[in-house]
């Protein structure tokens, strides 16, 4: 079952940013630290009590905006609204972060408006709690008719456990997954006026969907079954992901949220992107959205028909998209048109393809066979207390995604270069096409 997501909302400077930190455990809100791959990061995984959540920090996608110096009240309160409302629509519960040194404000009334009108639950945090005084003035927010404020400092940590109990008894109960019967579920992501309806509907192969130029025409997600080769498969549309700095504040930047469901929900994402405009860094931005959830991915070059080629046309796209999107180079590149047609039937039998690689499990003894071959042609060239850094042997954990276990006698030691060395030693053996897969490293103890 997909995790359920929880969103973050409230007015500028209450410590959205930092309550999310604080839940996922590390600096998280600003950039990927994974040397390669910077990228944003406004989301992230929590859990408590056993249960695992997604947790989005909508202060994250309304970047300085929200902080402007100029900007006037009634913005701050127009966009802090539209965030409100998006995590309405999208969230499985919300968290309200409000400020106990500043008391109730215009905008945490428009908030608490919209949110008295929803059946999601709503877990009140009274921020800034850092003495027994500000504390006790978190009584003030039961005037919003929501739920018990709960009093916490997200800066040091108090009272968070009691936010977290709250956010667990709200959770929507475990399932087993409605959608399991599906052979393959296929989310179709990217910015608007790429294409995707019309991708959905050569796939379906009739009008199923409307299409327009006009760029959000599609604002909710969309499920279509089909069947392909004797396989039932979901196909899942979802609005589309705006680029920066063209769209008012708060609305279509929290969209990403649809976008981040639709992967959740999906074994293989098809990342769809315009042959007329190139990959751009919004592009690049949903292909880490879903490496982040570890899913398979396809980069679907679409409107093809609209370019002029010459016999390097191939080529330079070619090394365009592995350049902008150097952080997956394991995904295979498609290069279609929707209006036209053109390579569509292959687009579903790329991603059984991406499926089967998922599922493969590759035998304890052939890991380990590639293990001391790599090891022999490259030794790891860290030292650890004297003595010299060994792997003793691997095996594979899991499948969907492949995930590796290595023990070593110093795992901390080993570094990420040779841990990119060793998943392309396995990769020249399992190609593992369009498939994330991890790696992770322990002690024997471990």
């Amino acid at each position: 079952m997909p995790q359920p997501i929880v969103a973050i909302v409230g007015r500028p400077n209450v410590g959205k940013s930092t309550l999310f930190n604080k839940l996922v455990g590390e600096r998280r809100a600003i950039v990927e630290d994974e040397p390669g791959t910077t990228r944003d990061r406004l989301y992230g995984e929590a859990e408590w009590r056993g249960r695992e959540f997604t947790i989005v920090d909508t202060a994250g996608i309304l970047p300085g905006e929200e902080n402007d110096a100029t900007a006037s009240m009634a913005e701050i309160v127009r966009a802090t609204r539209a965030q409100a409302q998006l995590a309405i629509d999208e969230a499985d519960a919300i968290l309200f972060l409000v400020d106990v040194k500043e008391g109730i404000t215009a905008a945490d009334e428009e908030v608490a408006e919209l949110l008295r009108q929803t059946s999601k639950p709503v877990i009140i945090g009274a921020n800034k709690a850092d003495s027994l005084e500000r504390a006790q003035n978190a009584v003030e927010f039961w005037n919003l008719g929501l739920s018990e404020p709960i009093a916490i400092s997200a800066y040091h940590g108090t009272g968070t456990g009691d936010l977290l109990d709250a956010l667990y008894e709200a959770l929507p109960p475990f399932e087993e997954d409605p959608e399991a019967e599906y052979a393959l579920k296929v989310a179709i992501v990217g910015r608007p006026n790429v294409g995707k309806s019309s991708l959905l509907n050569r796939l379906f192969g009739t009008e199923r969907v409307v299409v327009s130029d006009i760029p959000g025409t599609t604002r909710d997600t969309i499920d279509t079954v089909v069947e392909f080769n004797g396989e039932k498969i979901l196909l899942i549309d979802t609005a589309g992901i705006r680029r920066r700095g063209r769209i008012d504040q708060g609305i279509e930047k929290y969209s990403v949220l649809r976008a981040l469901r639709a992967i959740e929900r999906a074994d293989v994402a098809l990342l769809v992107v315009d042959a007329t405009e190139g990959v751009t860094s919004q592009d690049a931005h949903v292909a880490g959205m879903i490496l982040d959830a570890y899913k398979g991915i396809a980069v679907l070059v679409n409107k093809w028909d609209a370019l002029e080629k010459d016999a390097e046309t191939f080529d330079q796209w070619n090394r365009h998209v592995r350049s902008a999107l150097h952080f997956i180079p394991y995904a295979p590149l498609l290069f279609i048109s929707a209006k036209t047609g053109q390579r569509v039937e292959k687009v579903l039998e790329l991603a059984l393809q991406i499926n089967g690689e998922r599922n493969t499990r590759i035998s304890t003894s052939k890991i380990n066979t590639i293990l001391r071959e790599a090891v022999r042609a490259h030794p790891p060239s860290s030292i650890h207390k004297g003595a010299h850094l060994r792997i003793f042997y691997a095996t594979q954990a899991q499948a969907a995604p492949p995930v590796f276990l290595f023990f070593s006698n110093a795992p901390e030691e080993i570094h990420f270069s040779y841990k990119r060395y060793l998943e392309n030693r396995i990769r020249e053996e399992y190609p593992f096409v369009g498939t994330p897969i991890i790696l992770v490293f322990k002690s024997r103890e471990e």
